[in-house]
């Protein structure tokens, strides 16, 4: 019978939670009516990726429809994305983009900003799913899951992190175990290559 540590693992798997956001994100991408693939007007562009983003956000939340669009509100939170996925002065970045064509021009600014969107869903959820998982713990229960989570993933953890019996990975397990999902991608991406 599965412990509840690796009940947690598998519901965090990256092909439950990293994978089936991006799935959902390039499905919104792929639904998302696209007038033209140039933008060269800066009022439109900001107007255009903030009905996208909240277009993005319904589908990876599996919202049953988009809530009413509110322009400022969207693009507070799309400019956020943006700057995450393309630095400081992402919008000026995006903009350029989107009227030039340069560089993928809109579609590339379109698929960016919901591959950035979703990974930060998954990892949200991932974050919300390994903290009340932790906090449902006893302290005796903490320790055995740290020495549990050892046993069988300490051998794939850099080495700075499992010396000294793993106090490391002990004392920070649900910072561990957040990145859980990211070692078994890149893993299971090593494999495919």
């Amino acid at each position: 019978m599965p412990s509840t540590l690796d009940q947690l693992l598998d519901s965090i798997h990256p092909r439950r939670t990293l994978d089936e956001t991006a799935r959902r994100a390039e499905e919104a991408v792929n639904s998302f009516a696209k007038d033209s693939s140039q933008i060269t007007d800066w009022e439109e562009f900001r107007t255009y990726v903030s009905r996208f983003f909240c277009h993005v956000e319904a589908h990876v939340l599996r919202m049953r429809s988009a809530p009413e669009f509110d322009e400022e509100f969207a693009w507070d939170r799309c400019l956020k994305v943006i700057k995450r996925a393309f630095g400081a002065n992402g919008e000026k970045a995006a903009y350029e983009m989107a009227r030039t064509g340069n560089q993928g021009g809109l579609y590339a600014v379109l698929k960016k900003v919901a591959q950035t969107l979703a990974e930060q869903y998954a990892h949200n959820e991932i974050t919300g799913r390994v903290y009340a998982y932790w906090n449902e713990l006893s302290v005796e229960q903490q320790l055995a899951a740290g020495q549990e989570y050892l046993d069988k993933y300490g051998h794939l953890l850099p080495s700075e992190l499992t010396e000294q019996s793993g106090a490391r990975v002990r004392t920070n397990l649900p910072t561990v175990l957040e990145k859980h999902p990211d070692l078994m991608q890149r893993l299971g991406d090593i494999g495919r290559s």
